[in-house]
């Protein structure tokens, strides 16, 4: 059974594609098989894997429709075949991580979408649609026999996005040390139970349970969140960041767990328990990575994974650079396994 999660903030600039990266990674060097799904019409995660590729390259991928639009296509284009599954690219040099490739032109789904959501009750044309994104990660979840799939999504509050989250087993939200994360916060605590109104009330319509892709009833519930991009002084978060990261985790306990909890979108109290999450529901912390980052993304590698080789450097350097390594190896290590902990729990629960 494949368990999906959504990694999701509508505020940008909290790395979301670089977390959705490192922690598939990280999961598939634990023995997982894992699809990261592009679903950002930026692109960024398709271009993180992909890197440098060349523009013939590029062309053939895209050419043989491997990407998220095109998987969709005989749904939202009218197409004259079903849903298929998407051949996914395989990552390099990580065995069992597997590349869904993102689409600019995904963002042209967005408004034929947003009316089928509104309406799709009413005009028996656009019943396909609201299902057809969680039918075509079903299909392509089973033929690579994956356990999860970790799904990038933009930084928006579009209907595309309300379809991916309530779709999704599970979510994580992203976040970084400043006001704007805080004042993303408070929007969710409101946004996330309307979603979640309309997503039931969809998956009891007879119209759309009965469509060539079935609207799935689905409760997404919060996994935790991360708190990333500051900066360290002494092994520790610097005083300016340590205030703002207090201030989210805050907003978190006071007003936005209290609004999942209200519409079941929590897991149970003694599941965070076990994985040592507290009230702050924080599942990692990481630092800025610093000059690492400029390696990963030279290397289409995670910060965690580089070798002395990529790392380029010598003697007392690269002694220094390996030792900067070692945190984001422990990090993204515990944070996979707390993934692994919560969603095994939640199945056998």
């Amino acid at each position: 059974m494949v368990h999906k999660i959504a990694l999701f903030n509508h505020k940008g600039d909290v790395s979301k594609t670089t977390t959705t990266f490192n922690l598939g990674w990280m999961l598939a060097t634990k023995g997982k098989k894992v699809i990261i799904v592009d679903a950002d019409p930026q692109c960024n995660l398709t271009g993180m894997v992909l890197g440098s590729s060349t523009k013939e390259e590029l062309e053939e991928v895209y050419k043989k429709e491997q990407n998220i639009k095109s998987g969709l296509a005989p749904a939202f284009e009218s197409r004259p075949k079903l849903i298929e599954a998407v051949d996914c690219l395989p990552v390099e040099r990580c065995e069992g991580l597997f590349l869904l490739p993102g689409h600019v032109g995904f963002a042209e789904y967005e408004v034929t979408l947003g009316i089928a959501q509104e309406l799709s009750g009413s005009i028996q044309a656009l019943q396909n649609l609201p299902g057809s994104i969680s039918y075509l990660f079903q299909k392509t979840a089973k033929k690579f026999e994956a356990d999860y799939i970790l799904i990038d999504m933009s930084p928006s509050l579009s209907s595309i996005n309300q379809n991916l989250l309530m779709t999704s087993d599970f979510f994580i939200l992203p976040t970084s040390p400043d006001f704007f994360s805080v004042m993303a916060i408070d929007s969710l605590a409101t946004i996330l139970p309307k979603w979640y109104a309309w997503a039931q009330k969809a998956s009891e319509m007879r119209i759309l349970k009965d469509a060539a892709y079935p609207f799935p009833k689905v409760t997404p519930r919060l996994l935790g969140t991360i708190v990333q991009n500051y900066r360290t002084r002494k092994g520790v978060a610097a005083a300016a960041f340590q205030n703002w990261i207090d201030v989210i985790e805050e907003a978190v306990s006071a007003r936005l767990v209290p609004s999942l909890q209200a519409n079941s979108m929590l897991l149970a109290k003694e599941m965070y328990e076990s994985q040592d999450i507290g009230r702050d529901f924080c599942l990692a912390k990481i630092s800025d990575f610093n000059s690492l980052i400029a390696k990963s993304q030279e290397h289409q590698t995670p910060v965690f994974a580089l070798t002395p080789e990529q790392i380029e450097q010598v003697g007392i350097v690269l002694t220094g650079t390996l030792e900067a390594q070692k945190p984001f190896i422990e990090t993204f290590s515990k944070l996979a396994d707390r993934i692994i902990g919560l969603t095994c729990h939640a199945v056998s629960n």
